[in-house]
């Protein structure tokens, strides 16, 4: 049995557990995730989410109703796996990055990553942290390195 999922936020505090998400794939290195929205929302209806756990991040399809990419969320994340109650809280940590049709970066959030360090919500090696991620996944969407996140998606939806 697969462990149960916990969606941690630090803005603002919350943890969710993720009881709805369809596991379809977990092993030491990723988990993909098939989803539907915790609350109805106008933009986008469900999705699917790769959770890359030596990296530390979490590549996302956000979907509409209809099917149609929304875009690609990609939230900057920590793994926290406690074998003993079966189950793993992944921690936001704040920064995030989306990638339209047209492999367009947004930004998002930089300033919350900030506030929760000035703040000490987040330590200053979960800021490091959290930067060198963030670097290190937009050096990957710009340098065409992306879709080996999205490819994986993929073949999970043509499944």
């Amino acid at each position: 049995m697969y462990p149960t999922l916990y969606r941690k936020r630090i803005i603002p505090d919350e943890c969710v557990k993720l009881k709805d998400d369809i596991i379809l794939h977990w092993d030491d290195e990723m988990i993909v995730t098939k989803w539907n929205t915790l609350k109805p929302r106008t933009d986008f209806h469900h999705g699917y989410s790769l959770y890359m756990l030596k990296k530390g991040i979490k590549v996302s399809k956000f979907l509409r109703e209809d099917d149609s990419l929304f875009y690609w969320y990609c939230d900057i994340v920590e793994y926290e796996e406690d074998k003993e109650q079966n189950n793993m809280v992944v921690t936001d940590l704040l920064i995030d990055i989306t990638v339209d049709g047209e492999d367009r970066l947004k930004v998002l959030d930089v300033d919350e990553l900030c506030e929760a360090l000035e703040t000490g919500l987040i330590t200053d090696d979960m800021f490091h942290t959290a930067i060198k991620r963030f670097g290190t996944l937009v050096a990957e969407a710009q340098s065409g390195e992306f879709s080996k996140y999205t490819d994986i998606i993929e073949k999970y939806i043509a499944d």
